[in-house]
């Protein structure tokens, strides 16, 4: 077991997280939070096993491992209706989760490492109790958990590089409550890759090259549909949503104060999440249709992110800092109750001190 945790965090963040950038959660460890995940290029802790494994050749030659226990804390979110809609005011539910992730890097295996990462890439959840947001996301909730096994290769002294696959759980709850009501729950487990590149020309310069592929998630389980106090159908159901292809391209430099800047440039493709189509085992009567079977248009949008990161390395303590802006892939007219999003700038910090060198 000491040999095993060479290196161990424990950490207990509280985040305010904003509405942006879709439905994915970029932050899933102590690093990614305190740098709004600005650590793909200069990374040698055990996160660099999720968010550049390739980084993993260059790191001390041990074990290590890391446990985050992550609070994401999600405030209601108020909604002031115009035109047909004046004078509704109302607000979502507030949200709380707790984010468990693990991250672990082998010792060298010749000219090799491997690394496990377990962590919440995406999600969502908007709970409403009135109308009209009731109408058509009373609940809507998706839950995303994701066990990314990687392997890195040494190049040569400066380039190294990785590639994983994923395996993604996901499930999802619909709940809408109107004249025309639907009660949808369903999971599914499926895969995608990873590539990473790391290059270190310099010991103070650093890039860094990730790339996650599309995962279409295909939720299946079973819906009740009624109309009014009619149950109309209760059986299969499904409904495919994206957790989406992302570019990350990074470049660190560590100056002789031991302060290292990093810049992120981040590409999610969103794009693929052109509609939410509900489907039935069983056909609906055609004049369900309009209520339960048309699909929803989304239509989002490719979006990029810059991400900046600075770290300040002291003797045994570490002070982390970072902001970011993130565009929302959501297109003006395809904004819903079920996710309000707009662009956003965040900042960021943290801390990390060593208590020993174990």
């Amino acid at each position: 077991m000491k040999k095993l945790m060479k290196t161990t965090t424990l950490s207990v963040v509280a985040v305010a997280m904003l509405h942006a950038g879709g439905y994915k959660v970029p932050e899933t460890s102590t690093n990614g939070v305190a740098l709004c995940s600005a650590n793909v290029a200069h990374n040698h802790s055990a996160d660099a096993a999720y968010y550049n494994p390739a980084n993993m050749i260059f790191m001390e030659d041990k074990n290590a491992l890391e446990a985050d226990l992550i609070y994401i804390g999600l405030d209601s979110v108020n909604y002031k209706g115009s035109g047909s809609q004046t004078g509704v005011d109302i607000d979502s539910k507030s949200e709380s989760f707790v984010v468990p992730s693990l991250n672990y890097v082998s010792k060298k295996l010749g000219n090799a490492r491997v690394g496990l990462s377990i962590v919440v890439p995406g999600g969502l959840s908007k709970r409403w109790s009135d109308s009209p947001a009731v109408d058509r996301a009373k609940e809507f909730t998706l839950k995303v958990v994701e066990v990314n096994p990687t392997v890195a290769f040494k190049v040569n002294k400066k380039i190294a590089v990785a590639v994983g696959f994923r395996a993604v759980y996901s499930s999802g709850i619909v709940k809408s409550s109107s004249v025309a009501s639907r009660d949808m729950t369903g999971d599914s487990v499926d895969m995608g890759y990873n590539l990473a590149l790391a290059y270190k020309p310099t010991k103070a310069l650093e890039f860094g090259v990730t790339y996650r592929s599309n995962i279409e998630l295909h939720e299946k389980g079973n819906a009740k549909l009624s109309i009014g106090k009619a149950k109309v159908y209760d059986g299969g159901s499904s409904v495919t949503v994206p957790l989406p292809a992302t570019l990350n391209i990074a470049a660190a430099y560590t100056f002789k104060s031991a302060t290292t800047v990093e810049f992120v440039y981040e590409k999610t493709y969103w794009s693929s999440y052109g509609s939410l189509d509900f489907n039935y085992v069983s056909p609906i009567a055609p004049i369900l249709v309009p209520a339960f079977d048309n699909p929803i248009a989304k239509d989002w949008k490719d979006v990029e992110a810059y991400r900046l990161g600075i770290t300040q390395k002291f003797s045994s303590m570490t002070l982390l800092g970072g902001m970011v802006f993130d565009n929302s892939p959501i297109p003006q007219k395809r904004v819903s109750f079920e996710l309000p999003d707009s662009n956003s700038f965040s900042l960021s910090m943290g801390a990390r001190y060593e208590m020993s060198k174990n």
